[in-house]
């Protein structure tokens, strides 16, 4: 269980395989994230169509509502939300971070305002940790701080205190059937990023993820503390971007050696009326499209493309009919789930650098130079 193999590399890039009790995930993989226990607009069975393997859904928001022995009760988040993949589950910290109110952090743990109905909640390492066996995902997330990026003196702080809380989780873990990845942080700052690297892979955690990143800082900054972070990290264990899902970012990501990616935009952008493709994004809410006859992508083979138009999707958002959410949700999360798909195809391959080259020029966007190769 949770054994990690490495089958294929291309320069930093590589393919693997990751054993879980609800299946083995073939990385690089995009989880869709379904934060309330479920992907919004989208059922379990489309999430099957479309490829996806990995769900993740989120510590903190369930914490609050329906309250995480609530979903114990009813057999777990998979059955409870009928996902009989992998999934996982975040820490609540980046939520903590981003949402709750009038938050005070100390050495033990968090308190913190709820940002539904005001109520102070608590969260510590060993809550969250509780928490998630609760909710019963594959892999589950140490409690950490997720702080400013670039605030040098308060990042190390919060860094320091990732660690503590890391080593607590590890203590408080008792179900053997859940895989606990520590969480990096440090910033910006080369030098913290390393230093939490070596700290974390130390503890004996079966896989790493990398936090604290697309907070704000540039793509620049992003890339190379991935790239400085993955120079350390154990090669046999697998790798997650936290919180990263534009085309670009899986491509530069995977360059660097990611193995796991997650993100909420492909559904937030479809609920605002815009598609992903590999060419950039459509608003589909735009005029020019009300007597458009093509597909969103051309080269896509997703139920939406397949069927439908760009005028009838842009008739389902002038209308407000809630089926364009789920239909531009199913096309967009298929352009992940299938570049994901396609990466691993170009790894085994040995092209991955001519695949990431194209994918960029279609984008339009130039690609980051590596430091390390």
């Amino acid at each position: 269980m949770f054994e990690f193999t490495v089958t294929a590399t291309d320069g930093q890039a590589r393919c693997g395989e990751f054993i879980t009790p609800h299946g083995v995930l073939q990385t690089p993989v995009f989880a869709p994230v379904g934060t309330l226990a479920n992907v919004k607009a989208i059922t379990p069975v489309q999430l099957e169509e479309l490829g996806a393997t990995l769900v993740l859904s989120n510590t903190y928001h369930l914490f609050l509502r329906p309250g995480d022995e609530l979903v114990r009760k009813m057999g777990g988040l998979h059955n409870f939300m009928q996902w009989h993949k992998p999934m996982l589950t975040d820490s609540g910290g980046f939520q903590v971070f981003s949402l709750a109110k009038m938050r005070k952090i100390d050495d033990d743990g968090v308190t913190f305002r709820s940002h539904i109905d005001g109520s102070t909640r608590r969260l510590t390492p060993e809550s969250s940790i509780q928490i998630q066996q609760n909710l019963g995902a594959d892999i589950i997330m140490a409690f950490d701080e997720c702080a400013d990026p670039i605030n040098r003196p308060y990042i190390e702080q919060a860094m320091e205190r990732t660690h503590r809380w890391a080593r607590r989780c590890l203590e408080a873990k008792t179900r053997d059937d859940q895989a606990l990845f520590g969480i990096v942080q440090g910033g910006i700052f080369h030098d913290l990023r390393k230093r939490s690297a070596r700290e974390i892979s130390s503890m004996g955690f079966p896989g790493h993820a990398i936090g604290g990143l697309s907070v704000g800082e540039s793509k620049e900054d992003m890339y190379a503390s991935i790239e400085v972070v993955n120079q350390v990290l154990p090669t046999e264990k697998p790798r997650y971007l936290m919180g990263v899902g534009t085309p670009e970012d899986l491509i530069e990501g995977v360059l660097r050696g990611v193995d796991i990616f997650d993100c909420v935009l492909p559904t937030r952008l479809a609920r605002h009326h815009s598609a992903m493709t590999r060419f950039g994004r459509l608003n589909l809410m735009n005029a020019t499209f009300a007597e458009d006859e093509r597909p969103i992508d051309e080269t896509c083979g997703c139920y939406t493309c397949r069927t439908f138009t760009r005028a009838y999707l842009r008739h389902l958002i002038v209308a407000k009919e809630m089926l364009s959410a789920t239909l531009l949700s199913i096309h967009n999360l298929h352009t992940l789930v299938q570049l994901a798909k396609d990466m691993r195809a170009a790894i085994s391959e040995g092209r991955m650098q001519s695949f990431a080259d194209e994918v960029m020029a279609n984008l339009k966007i130039p690609r980051t130079p590596q430091r390390y190769k």
